[in-house]
């Protein structure tokens, strides 16, 4: 079937397409040449006056694995509050701040999202997290593998270790964990927490292990170089959420050594102690080093105002934040030694100043990073905001009007203490389409997404022009993933089930003489156990596995 899609205005970053009215055309889910044979078009879609994108894609929402779970389980008010009915296509389901996972996926793609990446899988939960997120439909899936507070990789760095073992390890967790890339959330101080450290700077040493966070960080971003896994280290630093914390982020910038390094939720990294309130936006100082230093990324983490649940790997910053719990229950615990899980309930407010000056140190680095390319639209999902929220966030990024609007009615003192109302920069829809397409793409991986250039797969967003940036982002009039017509006006028409993206680096299997026996020894779940096979992700007919290429190594 030849589809066509006439005389939409164009945004391809990755192909330099900026605005340009340009027909497109789509044969077996890909993105084909016009054709010269004559052949007539079966399907034609008349999208003059529209704008064209490819579709969106999320690089870092928690989607899957067991912290959402307990987050639902913790808060069912919210469940009760947000109900999802059945339809003849779709099925029912609840949820705002933690949707479950078909409502996840329906209202992904009623966005124009096509592909969401879970950042925490454990490799010891990875199965759970792989068949929640293969319960969410029509969206394409992928997630980084958590290492860096595992008993195991610890281990190997008090016995000095060489990299070349490390490497093996860490590829092959991930093969068998089946990841695309590999995160650190708080370096080693989950683990710490349970020797009852209750911080861990990034230059101070687990009590248990002699190792520090810089070592374990500078450690795997070299793995990750090496195994030439495309998606840097992504890394939820030290210090998450305290202030002063400014400065461990840039001592993190510049102790890395150059190598390639992703800074999740930065937001909550990027604060000073200035000011009455010993609390200060230090924005500009990170937005300044990441446009210095290039080997840098980051997604911002945008909070927004609300009712939400922060659910994080980081019990030791979540142990720490339990006071604030609201509604007051909360979670924490820890999983195989390995790894840890904390939930709290949160609420966002325009009138407390903490809040109000975390809304604006977000909405300041996103406008400070001058390159669109090393900077991602996330909220954290959910732990800034619900994903759903992210047309409201576009709205403050490109009306610079609306945003200065909005800036008013926040706390008074926060106002005094954000440079916001003087940064005149408003994003371009060719930077949106960067940030939330080609250089998410880019910087996971994606070979043959995020752009609309022939080959690729036909995953296509639609939508009208529209001065108000919300209502735009929020409603598309088509949706296309693999080809096929999902959502039309904003309402899924068509259920699908997405492919799921991984990379398989090599590995010396000798690794496996030493795992075997510390599983046997250690863990309650043996070694064949741990690995999923691939016919694992794709043995209900929902789904299927992609695996990408590696970067060569110089």
């Amino acid at each position: 079937m030849l589809i066509k899609l006439t005389g939409g205005t164009v945004y391809d970053p990755a192909s330099g397409i900026d605005g340009q009215q340009l027909d497109i055309y789509i044969q077996d889910g890909r993105i084909v040449d016009a054709p010269t044979d004559g052949r007539p078009v079966d399907q034609e879609y008349d999208l003059r006056g529209k704008v064209v994108m490819s579709g969106a894609i999320d690089m870092h929402t928690h989607i899957g694995g067991g912290k959402g779970n307990i987050a639902r389980t913790l808060l069912p008010e919210d469940h009760r509050a947000d109900p999802v009915h059945r339809t003849h296509l779709t099925r029912s389901g609840t949820g705002h701040a933690m949707p479950s996972s078909f409502v996840t996926g329906y209202r992904y793609a009623e966005m124009g999202y096509t592909a969401c990446f879970e950042p925490a899988v454990l490799p010891i939960n990875a199965r759970q997290a792989h068949m929640e997120m293969g319960d969410t439909p029509i969206i394409d899936k992928g997630g980084y593998v958590m290492l860096g507070s595992d008993d195991f990789l610890l281990r190997m760095l008090t016995a000095k270790k060489d990299q070349k073992a490390v490497n093996d390890y860490v590829a092959w967790t991930l093969t068998a964990a089946k990841g695309i890339g590999i995160k650190v959330v708080n370096a080693g101080g989950i683990n710490a927490f349970k020797f009852n450290q209750r911080k861990l700077d990034l230059d101070e040493q687990n009590a248990h292990y002699g190792v520090t966070p810089r070592q374990v960080l500078q450690t795997l971003a070299r793995a990750v170089k090496e195994l030439g896994i495309t998606h840097p280290l992504h890394v939820h630093g030290c210090n998450l959420g305290v202030p002063g914390n400014v400065d461990t982020t840039l001592n993190t910038i510049q102790g890395i050594d150059g190598l390639p390094m992703h800074l999740t939720h930065i937001q909550f990294h990027s604060y000073g102690t200035e000011g009455d309130f010993k609390f200060s936006s230090g924005a500009a100082q990170i937005a300044e080093a990441i446009n210095k230093n290039k080997n840098i990324t980051a997604d911002v983490g945008q909070i927004l105002f609300g009712q939400t649940v922060t659910a994080s790997g980081d019990n030791m910053r979540q142990h720490a934040n339990h006071k604030f719990a609201s509604p007051n229950k909360w979670v924490c615990m820890d999983i195989e030694c390995d790894a840890g899980c904390g939930v709290v309930p949160f609420k966002y407010r325009d009138q407390n100043f903490v809040n109000a000056l975390q809304w604006a140190i977000g909405l300041e680095i996103f406008l400070l990073v001058e390159d669109p390319w090393r900077i991602f639209l996330t909220t954290d999902h959910p732990n800034g905001a619900p994903f759903t929220s992210y047309p409201h966030l576009i709205r403050l990024l490109m009306d610079r009007s609306f945003r200065n609007d909005m800036l008013a009615t926040i706390h008074p003192e926060a106002q005094k203490m954000t440079t916001l109302a003087s940064i005149e920069r408003e994003y371009t829809l060719n930077e949106i389409a960067i940030m939330t397409r080609a250089g998410a793409a880019r910087i996971i991986g994606l070979k043959d997404r995020g752009t609309l250039s022939t080959g690729n797969w036909a995953d296509i967003t639609v939508y009208t022009e529209n001065a108000d940036r919300q209502a735009m982002f929020t409603k598309p009039d088509y949706v296309f993933k693999d080809g096929e017509l999902v959502v039309k006006d904003g309402e899924v028409v068509k259920v699908t089930w997405g492919t799921t993206h991984i990379v398989k680096p090599e590995y010396d299997l000798s690794i496996e003489n030493d795992l075997k026996p510390y599983f046997d020894k250690y863990l309650t779940m043996k070694l064949g156990n741990f690995k999923i096979s691939d016919d694992e992700i794709s043995e209900d007919g929902r789904g299927s596995l992609t695996a990408h290429p590696l970067q060569s190594v110089v």
